[in-house]
């Protein structure tokens, strides 16, 4: 028997009016949808966003991946999501796997790829590319990326600072992603450098809950939660400074 087709859908990071036209004529047509869920998450939010464009007769599969450190725990989820997964492929049927953002940026569904291929080695894939949550929250903030020869740099945000400290000294633009409950010693790093004002906050980008911050003191002191599913702009080296150089 013919193995199916895996689709990875990058579903953008909230507005479902920013799925691609390619995304949305995949979904229409797709009988079987793999979400991600954390067990702490009520729903997917990747499915919320997606579900205007399935059919009504697609089969939601949950695969839940647990919002955990351990690398033993989460290598076996993403071992038993490729396994269900590969049920669905070799009955010769397509499946799509949704994924929040874009499916090769910081995403799940890069680890579920690569288990699948272990798994049954060579199989037939399509992902589709989304618009990331830094290109949603340039756009809704009016704030510039990247200009002329600036450099640009994404920083996943984990436990080690150093990571943001050392984008910061390198300078040009630098994306914070997945800030959650670090919102508040990136903060203090920003004041620090003077570089509070050349930064932007955005929460929950394309959602009915979205919140932009220009001013970022107003973020001060809040609750851990504020910094869910946020991203954070700075502008660490001014453009023309750099034009200069």
């Amino acid at each position: 028997m013919t193995m199916g087709t895996l689709y990875g859908i990058g579903v953008g990071p909230g507005d479902p009016e920013w799925i691609t036209v390619k995304a949305a004529r995949i979904l229409s047509t797709c009988r079987h949808v793999y979400v991600p869920k954390s067990r702490q998450a009520a729903d997917s939010v990747a499915l919320e966003i997606a579900r205007r464009y399935l059919p009504p007769e697609a089969a939601v599969h949950e695969l839940t991946f647990p919002m955990s450190a351990d690398a033993k725990l989460l290598h076996e989820s993403w071992q038993q999501a490729a396994c269900e997964v590969h049920q669905t492929l070799a009955a010769g049927e397509d499946c799509c796997f949704l994924t929040l953002g874009d499916a090769m940026l910081y995403s799940t569904y890069i680890y579920l790829l690569r288990e699948l291929r272990a798994l049954c080695g060579e199989v037939e894939v399509v992902t589709v590319p989304g618009i990331t949550a830094a290109s949603a929250a340039a756009a809704v903030t009016n704030f510039p990326l990247g200009q002329a020869k600036q450099l640009v740099t994404i920083v996943p945000a984990a436990d080690d600072m150093r990571q943001f400290t050392e984008a910061l000294d390198r300078g040009g633009t630098v994306v914070a992603m997945k800030v959650g409950r670090r919102l508040q010693k990136m903060l203090d790093e920003l004041e620090a450098r003077s570089l509070l004002d050349r930064a932007v906050f955005v929460s929950h980008a394309g959602m009915p809950q979205q919140r932009t911050e220009t001013d970022l003191r107003r973020l001060r002191g809040l609750p851990e939660e504020v910094g869910y599913l946020s991203i954070l702009l700075v502008q660490a080296t001014p453009p023309e400074r750099e034009e200069q150089a």
